[in-house]
């Protein structure tokens, strides 16, 4: 394990960089549905059940959020993969790539979803990033085979 992080495997900075984007997903998110809704003089009760405030609200703003809730959900997978490599001493050489490819790749499916929002183009990035993250989780297993 490369002391690169003051002792922490270098894994983590892709695991805080995502949970970063996440939060800045969530900023996003809040800067356009709130005015939007605050315009549309919606109340704090059109929001009690998630999908029916995302059926009230235009596409282009509903997407922030629905991408947000994405990042609340593979990403979970990623986390304890990244976090698991960390401990068995697999957080750095091809991990830390595939680590990193699947940030980034998940940041583009983010920038995608939140802006021209075409299918094909985010499910060709959600496949890419769950092959990071299948390999990833192969070495995991592999390791802790051996």
């Amino acid at each position: 394990m490369t002391d690169l992080l003051g002792g922490f495997a270098p894994i983590i900075l892709p695991v805080l960089v995502l949970v970063l984007w996440t939060l800045i997903m969530l900023a996003w998110m809040a800067a356009v549905r709130l005015p939007y809704m605050a315009e549309q003089k919606m109340g704090p009760e059109q929001g009690e059940r998630t999908s029916e405030l995302g059926a009230k609200l235009p596409r282009h703003i509903q997407s922030k959020a629905d991408n947000y809730n994405h990042l609340l959900e593979q990403p979970t997978a990623f986390y304890a993969t990244a976090l698991a490599s960390a401990m068995i001493g697999l957080g750095d050489g091809l991990n830390l790539y595939l680590a990193w490819a699947y940030v980034v790749i998940r940041i583009v499916h983010s920038l995608v979803q939140a802006t021209i929002n075409k299918v094909m183009i985010r499910f060709s990035l959600f496949l890419l990033s769950t092959i990071c993250l299948l390999v990833m989780t192969g070495n995991a297993v592999l390791q802790l085979a051996n």
